[in-house]
C-alpha cells in the first residue's frame, strides 16, 4: 500500500463522525429481551422529567430563603430606633433616671431632697421649683420606687390646692404624684415646692431610684422648658 493511499484511508477514517446515539439504540434493540427497551426508554424518559422537577424545586427552596434573607436585611436597614421625645414638652412627661439628671433649662431649675423631718417609718420627698419668669403651664412629676413598705400618706404644695389637679397613684413600680396647673392659671417667678409623703420599713430608707420631672411653659414667649435629676 502507497503512503498516498494510506494518507487518504487516514483522512477518511477522522472525518468519520459516528452516531454514537444511533449506534447504541441499535446495540440495546438487538440485545433486550422482548419488553425490556421500552422499559429503559420509560425509565430514561421518567429520569429526565425528574431531574428538571428536582432541579426547580431546589432552586425555589433557594430562591425562597434568599428572598427571606433580604427582607430580614431590608428591615434591619430601614428600621431606625425610635426618636426621643422632647423633654421640653408640657403634658408629656418622659420618666426620667436619677443618672444624667438635668436641673436647669433656661428660666427653669429644680432641685430634690428628702425632707429631713422624715424618720424611721416615714418619709417626705421635696421637689423644689425655681422659676424664673412666670409660668403659664406647668406639671410636676414625682416617683417613688416602691421600695418595702412604701404607701401613700399625702402631699402638700407652696401653692393653692385650687390651681392644680393631683393624681398619685402607683405605675410602673413607682408612688407617682402629679400635679398639673390648670388652664388660665399661672405660677409667678420664684421658688416653689411640691411634696410627697409615705411610709416604708423600719429602718433607713434608700432613695437612689427616686426621681422627680417637670416640664413648663414660661414667659410671654411661650417657650417651653424642663428639667429633672434625683434625691440620691
Amino acid at each position: 500500500m502507497t503512503d498516498e493511499l494510506r494518507g487518504l484511508l487516514r483522512e477518511s477514517a477522522e472525518a468519520h463522525q459516528p452516531d454514537r446515539a444511533r449506534m447504541l439504540a441499535r446495540v440495546e434493540r438487538g440485545t433486550a429481551r422482548p419488553g425490556t427497551a421500552r422499559r429503559s426508554r420509560d425509565r430514561e424518559r421518567t429520569r429526565a422529567l425528574s431531574w428538571p422537577r428536582i432541579v426547580l424545586a431546589t432552586l425555589a427552596t433557594a430562591g425562597t430563603l434568599t428572598a427571606s434573607a433580604l427582607m430580614v436585611v431590608d428591615v434591619d436597614a430601614v428600621h431606625d430606633p425610635d426618636p426621643p421625645r422632647s423633654p421640653s414638652a408640657v403634658g408629656r412627661a418622659v420618666p426620667p433616671t436619677a443618672a444624667g439628671s438635668r436641673t436647669e433649662d433656661g428660666p427653669l431649675g429644680a432641685d430634690g431632697s428628702v425632707d429631713p423631718h422624715s424618720n424611721a417609718y416615714w418619709a417626705q420627698s421635696n421637689v423644689t421649683l425655681k422659676a424664673g419668669e412666670p409660668l403659664t403651664a406647668l406639671v410636676v412629676e414625682l416617683r417613688i420606687a416602691l421600695t418595702e413598705g412604701v404607701k401613700d400618706t399625702g402631699n402638700w404644695r407652696t401653692r393653692p390646692a385650687a390651681d392644680f389637679d393631683l393624681s398619685a397613684r402607683q405605675e410602673g413600680g413607682f408612688l407617682v404624684y402629679r400635679w398639673t396647673l390648670k388652664p388660665g392659671r399661672t405660677v409667678p417667678a420664684g421658688e416653689h415646692v411640691f411634696a410627697g409623703q409615705y411610709d416604708h420599713a423600719t429602718g433607713g430608707r434608700d432613695a437612689k431610684d427616686d426621681t422627680y420631672r417637670i416640664d413648663a411653659t414660661a414667659g410671654a414667649v411661650e417657650r417651653g422648658a424642663a428639667v429633672w435629676g434625683g434625691f440620691a
